[in-house]
């Protein structure tokens, strides 16, 4: 909702909307909460329920479509059975691979949800400025099929943030800052604006930026392939090789073409973001690294 005027954003709140988002936000939250419980209450469900139940997360697709008279089946039944499709595959793979050094199915698994996300696959299902939607769906529909089905360890996604997670992710900021700006501003992707914002304005935006841009995206390229790719390639060719992607997923990013700049700042973001990650293997820590890094570059560097 970038750059909407005001009285535009304030009609997207509406009841339906609104309980859509409260829907998508609890397995998310329960998840980053209460991991220990989320997975104890999935682990009890019959086998055939715990496969099924991410069906459930068509609802908020049900509740936003039809209060903007866009609903669509084709979309509903997307909705319906990708989540239980990928909940599926993961169970699979939880039997084929129990020492968790990565299958096939994993990857697959990976590249639909990312590229989904990235390419904005679905995107047209909903209406303007609400596409935020489906990327919370799919995330919810990952979060589901690894942390509670394949039961993934090592991923660290928790929200219960510690003062170390803020020391680790704020040192590496540090690290990544000086190479950035000369990166930035000699390939003249920054541009520096001296401004002082609003400290509201400054704080909202990097909550905002935290919860629906960083952990969702330090979830996906940290706890889950930065630690599958670990157990194959160890920890450097690990943390690379998923910078690397993680660059290659800002190439429409701000641009109708390949924004090759930000794919080269992006991966040697991805880097420090790794490495915040990996210290003690929690995705808070790196999302705290990303949320600080994406705030001072939209407060004074785009």
């Amino acid at each position: 909702m970038e750059g909407m005027p005001f009285a535009d954003a304030l009609n997207l709140l509406t009841p339906l909307n609104d309980t859509a988002a409260l829907f998508l936000l609890i397995p998310y939250l329960a998840v980053a909460f209460f991991p220990h419980v989320a997975g104890e209450r999935a682990r009890a469900l019959p086998t055939w329920l715990r496969l099924t139940a991410p069906a459930l997360l068509s609802i908020p697709y049900i509740l936003v479509a039809f209060g903007s008279h866009v609903f669509r089946w084709e979309w509903f039944f997307l909705y319906a059975l990708l989540p239980v499709a990928v909940a599926v595959a993961l169970s699979q793979a939880a039997k084929k691979d129990p020492s968790q050094t990565g299958t096939w199915i994993d990857f697959v698994a990976l590249a639909v949800l990312g590229l989904a996300v990235d390419l904005r696959w679905f995107e047209r299902a909903w209406p303007a400025h609400l596409a935020i939607f489906n990327k919370i769906l799919l995330l919810d529909a990952g979060i589901y099929g690894f942390l509670l089905v394949r039961r993934l360890e090592g991923v660290g996604f928790d929200l219960r943030l510690r003062l170390r997670d803020f020391g680790i992710g704020l040192r590496e900021v540090a690290f990544y800052a000086p190479i950035a700006l000369a990166l930035g501003l000699g390939l003249g992707f920054l541009h520096f604006h001296p401004r002082w914002p609003a400290p509201l304005h400054a704080a909202m935006a990097w909550f905002f930026t935290f919860f629906f841009i960083a952990m969702p995206e330090e979830l996906f390229f940290r706890g889950w392939l930065q630690n599958l790719l670990e157990k194959r390639l160890g920890r450097y060719g690990a943390l690379l090789l998923s910078a690397c992607f993680f660059g290659l997923a800002h190439f429409n990013k701000r641009t109708a073409v390949f924004n090759w700049r930000y794919v080269i700042l992006a991966a040697v973001a991805g880097l420090f973001y790794g490495r915040a990650w990996r210290r003690e293997r929690r995705v808070g820590a790196s999302a705290i690294t990303h949320a600080t890094v994406d705030t001072i570059w939209s407060l004074w560097l785009l």
